[in-house]
């Protein structure tokens, strides 16, 4: 086995394990990152089990993982190569790996945006290729192809395996079915993949991403981008100058990266994460997780049991619902709302992590109109 200074990844996948670092079947991982990890029970079958298991590039179902806001949960990035990856539904195995990242579910979210982001847009270039082309820039046939060149083109794949691109000013690409990719590259591009694993990707100046459907990826990249991927275990991504990622449904993660972007998850075990200066965050539903990592970034938690992180200067979290639970480094501020079982509101606590008795990086919840700590 090479050494973990020697070993070359190509590809990143994010996994969870308990407290101590102990996955399913009690496999010991690494509490520090930086070292080499090796399955003991390799078997390249095409099954779950005998490998070292994650979701390759930070899509696939997130309901495999440990849920956001288990506060006894480590979160790691691995470094794998493809070569050696074998998929198995939504998720990827490998013999060998290098723990790139070990601790919170906010900094491993963060750490795997950018390959979010990237793997989309390569998914719709995959299937772009692979489609068979029709022309007048519609394409209605099983695995047929639409792209569109130019000032104000459109593009329309419908079927299954379709794939649609737009290239240019203005331009709009849609895949509607099963697998469907749509891109739309250039100033004012809109993308929309509806269907079983959709995948919409728009890169440049105030592109909009759509992915509507069971486990859709929506990537929007450059300035003023939007993302939205609206089912279950759903992916949305928004890289730029205020960008714009949802989230919606079940175990749904949206990413919003860059200054003043803004990240929501809306449904059950929804993560959201924002990452940049003033970047807002927001998890609705039940056990939804936010985080804001950055300047002045604010993360809400409005669901039951959700948690809110705020890890970067001056940030801000809120955990507005019952149950809730709210988190900060030192010098950011935390708010925490107090409800009886038909949601009324009892109590609310604000105060500013590391003055007084608040603690920095410690999870809190309100209890008697008091902050108490919860214990990882």
């Amino acid at each position: 086995m090479n050494s973990a200074d020697e070993f070359i990844h190509d590809f990143m996948f994010i996994r969870s394990a308990d407290a101590k670092g102990r996955s399913y079947g009690g496999f010991q991982w690494p509490l520090e990152a930086g070292g080499m990890v090796e399955a003991p029970d390799w078997d390249p079958k095409a099954e779950c089990g005998n490998g070292l298991h994650g979701l390759a590039d930070g899509l696939g179902d997130w309901g495999l993982t440990k849920s956001p806001v288990d506060v006894d949960a480590l979160w790691y990035i691995c470094g794998a190569k493809r070569a050696e990856a074998v998929e198995i539904g939504s998720k990827v195995k490998v013999p060998r790996c290098k723990v790139l990242y070990v601790g919170s579910f906010a900094g491993a979210l963060n750490m795997i945006s950018p390959a979010m982001s990237a793997r989309i847009m390569e998914i719709v270039a995959e299937r772009q290729k692979a489609a068979k082309r029709e022309p007048g820039g519609h394409a209605t046939k099983k695995s047929g192809a639409a792209s569109a060149t130019g000032e104000s083109g459109a593009a329309s794949a419908t079927g299954e395996s379709g794939a649609a691109c737009a290239t240019g000013w203005s331009g709009a690409a849609s895949a509607t079915g099963e697998r469907g990719a749509a891109s739309a590259t250039g100033e004012r591009g809109a993308a929309s993949a509806t269907g079983v694993r959709g995948a919409a990707s728009a890169t440049g100046e105030r592109g909009a991403a759509c992915a509507t459907g069971w486990r859709g990826a929506a990537c929007a990249t450059g300035w003023s981008g939007a993302a939205s991927a609206t089912g279950e275990s759903g992916a949305a991504c928004a890289t730029g100058w205020s960008g714009a990622a949802s989230a919606t449904g079940e175990r749904g993660a949206a990413s919003a990266t860059g200054e003043r972007g803004a990240a929501s998850a809306t449904g059950v075990r929804g993560a959201a994460s924002a990452t940049g200066e003033r970047g807002a965050a927001c998890a609705t539903g039940w056990r939804g997780a936010a985080c804001a990592t950055g300047w002045s970034g604010a993360a809400s938690a409005t669901g039951e049991s959700g948690a809110a992180s705020a890890t970067g200067e001056h940030g801000v979290a809120m955990a507005a619902g019952r149950n809730g639970r709210a988190i900060g480094k030192k010098g950011c501020a935390i708010f925490l709302v107090e409800r009886a079982g038909d949601g009324t509101i009892l109590n609310v606590f604000a105060g500013i992590c590391g003055r007084g008795e608040l603690k920095a990086e410690v999870w809190y919840r309100i209890e008697d109109g008091k902050p108490v700590e919860v214990k990882a």
